[in-house]
């Protein structure tokens, strides 16, 4: 699998400055959350690492190449990714939407291969979709739709997956069910993720963003503390040992209450 390294990162978008300084390194084959409170940079971060969005200042290497050096068939090949918000065509079928993951190891022709077959259908089952293969997109729900994107993004079948809050509209079992399938993938993963608690048990290590900066980087014991919460979070916590996993979770503090 590919290592991340990301240094110096700044972004301006529309005349004001969204990320300022950004550095972090993700370890080949890790799963590392991104977390920070709403208009921290979260999204324009994870579209640089794809190059959705451009950069100007600072370098994103994957496995040693800057990827401003890379041509775009070639990123594909080497990234997949899940923005938070993705159009999609509504005569497109479930099956259609993850065959699309194919495209970038497409000959010429645009003929698909039985290998490529064989991997959209596996996708379909990781994802729990196969029975509704020639679903449109139109009647899906949040969740299904989200499942197909995720099925399309592992039918890239790349090295590194970039996921902009890919729970949102799953219900519980389906969230921990999508975590830990990414974690499974083996692939290098950042995910940006709105629930502390799955950020907590399912990544590797955390990189808390607040107003276009790293305020920590480094494994969930070391950054989901208390103190750095309230601070970037303005909520007062209890961090406590996971009864079952041991891993840091954070129980919020009821107030108003006599």
């Amino acid at each position: 699998m590919s290592p991340i390294g990301v240094r110096g990162l700044s972004v301006e978008l529309g005349g004001r400055r969204i990320l300022e300084g950004v550095a972090f390194d993700v370890p080949s084959g890790s799963v590392a959350g991104v977390i920070g409170p709403n208009g921290a940079g979260k999204s324009t971060l994870l579209g640089c690492l794809y190059r959705h969005v451009p950069y100007r200042q600072g370098e994103i290497h994957v496995d040693g190449r800057e990827l401003r050096s890379l041509a775009r068939r070639d990123i594909a090949r080497q990234i997949a990714a899940v923005p938070q918000e993705t159009p999609l065509a509504f005569d497109l079928t479930v099956e259609e939407i993850v065959s699309a993951g194919r495209i970038p190891h497409t000959r010429a022709t645009g003929l698909r291969t039985a290998h490529d077959r064989d991997v959209v259908e596996d996708c379909l089952r990781r994802v729990g979709l196969d029975h509704l293969r020639h679903r449109s997109a139109a009647t899906l729900s949040g969740g299904e739709r989200q499942r197909a994107l995720l099925g399309r993004a592992l039918a890239q079948d790349t090295p590194v997956l970039v996921l902009d809050e890919p729970t949102n509209h799953l219900d519980l079992a389906n969230q921990e069910q999508l975590l830990g399938l990414l974690r499974g993938t083996g692939a290098t993963t950042v995910v940006a993720i709105h629930d502390l608690n799955l950020a907590a048990e399912y990544c590797d290590r955390i990189v808390v963003l607040a107003d276009g900066s790293v305020q920590a980087d480094g494994t969930p014991d070391e950054v989901l503390t208390p103190e750095l919460l309230e601070a970037v979070f303005r909520v007062r916590c209890h961090v406590v040992p996971h009864p079952d996993s041991g891993r840091p979770h954070i129980i919020t503090g009821a107030r108003g209450r006599s």
